[in-house]
């Protein structure tokens, strides 16, 4: 537990799961805090890193309200294609029909592609627990939820 989820933080977590006798970790999928990539590859080179699609998928979002839904139409072949190079060509497709009108959306996604994208070597039933970290932000907030009236509790007794 920490007060701050910063790189720093989880870099000496990953530093203590390798003191713990942790070798390797196969896939991580972070939520593009920066440099959080940076110290898996610093205590597990070998890991293959996977930023969260769903938070791409949101940042994406700002954009025209009156454009979203098209956009979000358009935007959905390139995470749910079958094989990368079919969603490279989504990709592409995408920005020559947006690329003019919302060039730093699409810019994000070509800057980010080799971490977007690795989940695309995996076979599809297995490939959503890959690309989202869903999963383990309910579970985070399941222990915000228990832990924070405690917190209150025990400030309250201290006085």
């Amino acid at each position: 537990m920490s007060e701050t989820e910063g790189a720093h933080h989880w870099l000496s977590v990953l530093t203590d799961l390798h003191n713990r006798g942790i070798q390797d970790i196969l896939i991580a999928c972070v939520d593009g805090l920066k440099g959080f990539p940076e110290a898996i590859a610093s205590i597990f080179p070998q890991t293959e890193i996977q930023l969260c699609v769903v938070h791409q998928i949101r940042n994406s979002l700002y954009i025209a309200s009156k454009d979203q839904k098209a956009f979000m139409a358009d935007l959905k072949p390139v995470y749910r294609a079958d094989t990368k190079a079919a969603a490279e060509l989504a990709l592409d497709e995408l920005e020559t029909k947006w690329g003019e009108k919302y060039p730093i959306v699409l810019e994000s996604w070509r800057s980010k592609w080799e971490l977007l994208s690795a989940y695309f070597r995996y076979p599809k039933a297995i490939r959503k627990p890959i690309y989202t970290t869903n999963a383990v932000e309910a579970v985070h907030r399941q222990f915000r939820i228990l832990t924070k009236p405690k917190r209150l509790f025990l400030m309250k007794t201290a006085y």
